[in-house]
């Protein structure tokens, strides 16, 4: 069998099964098994081995009962770089690189040291890294197996001397003094996770995505631990959930935060809340 007549066998099985992103995940998984890029995949048309149809078919049907690619594949791509993700770790997703950026821009020319709270893949603490090459950071998660999972990306990535994973929740912390706090707190309101889709409540980690009765309860903990581990003027970095901003924003100046800037996201919602702590 040829790859394009592979890549249409599994399309065609995961479309019958009502993956919407069946040609796409066909593609990637192929390109999974025979070790290449997903480019030349399409531009190379080859003889596929029987034993390489065999692992491509066992995939296509993981990912037809809903089982995310990135789990399948153990990797997810956030900023132009590959992470490593299993089924202990939320997926990194694209709305989230929007923290990033504005970090980049407001600590460019400053040594930066600063807290990532619930550190997931790493994927956020380590991006920032990359572009602040004099900084350093302390990554925390309440979840050993995802610190776990962040320790393999520290060591991929060769960041060992710049980077402390703890795992601890935010107050313990309080021997430290950093000039930033970014997190991306579970935000999901609890009755919620059930609408969820098949990909996500079914595979993803539920404590990374609960955030209690109002979905405000873990980015609650944060602002107010935070007040007592950021330097003066120092920044908290939240992504939130769509429609919580008024909510998240009373909250932050309750606890003397003022508004430094808003982020929306790629459907119009304001995705992320940058503060000064005053």
């Amino acid at each position: 069998m040829k790859t394009h007549e592979l890549i249409n066998l599994g399309s065609n099985f995961l479309k019958y099964n009502r993956i919407s992103t069946n040609r796409i995940d066909s593609e990637i998984l192929l390109s999974y098994v025979m070790g290449i890029s997903r480019e030349r995949l399409l531009i190379d048309e080859e003889l596929i081995q029987k034993e390489k149809i065999r692992e491509f078919k066992s995939l296509i049907l993981r990912r037809s009962k809903n089982e995310p690619v990135a789990y399948i594949t153990k990797n997810k791509e956030f900023r132009s770089t590959n992470f490593f993700v299993d089924k202990n770790s939320l997926i990194p997703r694209p709305e989230t690189e929007l923290l990033i950026d504005p970090i980049v821009s407001i600590f460019k020319r400053k040594k930066l040291f600063f807290l990532d709270a619930g550190i997931g893949t790493g994927c956020i603490i380590f991006s920032i890294l990359a572009e602040l090459k004099n900084s350093k950071g302390i990554g925390i998660d309440k979840c050993k197996k995802t610190i776990f999972n962040a320790r393999k990306n520290l060591i991929n990535f060769k960041l060992q001397n710049r980077v402390k994973l703890l795992h601890k929740p935010i107050s313990k912390l309080n021997r430290y003094k950093f000039d930033l706090i970014v997190s991306n707190p579970p935000y999901v309101v609890n009755r919620d996770i059930k609408h969820l889709s098949e990909d996500i409540k079914r595979y993803e980690p539920t404590s990374a995505l609960d955030g209690g009765n109002d979905g405000l309860d873990v980015i609650r903990k944060v602002i107010y631990k935070s007040k007592d581990i950021l330097k003066l003027n120092g920044i908290l970095a939240l992504e939130i959930g769509s429609g919580q901003h008024t909510d998240v924003i009373r909250m932050l100046n309750k606890n003397n935060f003022r508004i430094k800037e808003k982020v929306k996201d790629y459907k119009n919602n304001i995705r992320c809340i940058f503060s000064t702590l005053l």
